[in-house]
């Protein structure tokens, strides 16, 4: 009896696409967050919860805080808090539509993540950071994004098929951008963010030898899904940054677990500054 259950399960399992039309994967995206009238890019969004950060490589430490993700027409913040952490009070970014900004968690100092995302404001200019979180999203608008988007097969992620996405911003970038969604649901699970730096020339042969490329990898991923006001957004959202050297690697990553949703408030564009 039971071999026949697992039988008719099968039977109703949904199968997935190896391959899939681009445009698609769009659409069906597009339909797992929401109707169009609800999901519209400029709409204010704010989703905040608890927030932990953990050092894996480079050094110990861990922190336990608040964070925040905000959006409103092209504008994005980012930011958490940790008020038990005396050498990593907090770290902030922001883009007002036009900027980015790194607020400083102490005089002349920035985190290696900061320093990354100061290089490569693409992540924030191109309304990527966040995901579906945000408002600016740009998958919710292709049309003024133009971005050039190349499908990439599937992967497993996390022990479930997703289909790969290569991101290419309308102005290019440094970076290599790879978009996941879920093969089933059509959720976007991922984006994984690399840039390669090659090996510095020593001042003799024998030095130059020696040297070793840097890799840069920041990873978000978001899990957790369900509806709010509407939308089916994700409630966990991990962020996982990574420098490979030599000597010198580093590692760790910030977990947000979303509690509170806030539609339609209108933000203030001096909020999305955070200059110092």
């Amino acid at each position: 009896m039971a071999f026949i259950l697992l039988l008719v399960s099968l039977g109703h399992a949904r199968p997935v696409d190896e391959k899939i039309k681009l445009e698609d994967l769009i659409a069906k995206h597009l339909e797992a967050i929401g109707v169009a009238d609800v999901r519209k890019a400029g709409r204010s969004r704010i989703a905040a919860g608890g927030s932990t950060m953990n050092v894996k490589t480079g050094g110990r430490g861990s922190a336990s805080g608040v964070a925040l993700i905000a959006s409103q027409d092209g504008k994005v913040l980012l930011k958490a808090e940790y008020a038990n952490a005396a050498t990593y009070p907090f770290e902030k970014f922001g883009f007002d539509g036009r900027k980015f900004y790194a607020l400083q968690y102490a005089p002349g100092a920035r985190s290696p993540l900061a320093q990354f995302l100061m290089s490569h404001d693409t992540i924030f200019s191109e309304g990527l950071i966040g995901g579906a979180l945000s408002s600016s999203w740009p998958l919710l608008n292709l049309l003024d994004r133009d971005p050039k988007l190349q499908y990439s097969g599937t992967e497993k992620i996390k022990g479930r098929q997703a289909h790969k996405v290569k991101y290419i911003p309308r102005k290019g970038t440094d970076l290599k951008i790879t978009l996941f969604f879920d093969a089933e649901t059509f959720q976007h699970v991922r984006t994984d963010y690399e840039r390669v730096m090659p090996a510095p020339m020593g001042a003799t042969p024998g030095a130059s030898a020696s040297q070793r490329e840097t890799r840069y990898k920041l990873v978000e991923e978001f899990s957790d899904f369900r509806p709010e006001d509407g939308l089916n957004l994700p409630h966990s959202y991990n962020l996982q940054f990574s420098v490979f050297q030599l000597n010198n690697p580093l590692a760790f990553d910030w977990t947000i677990h979303l509690t509170k949703f806030t539609f339609d408030y209108p933000i203030e564009a001096k909020e999305f500054v955070t200059d110092n």
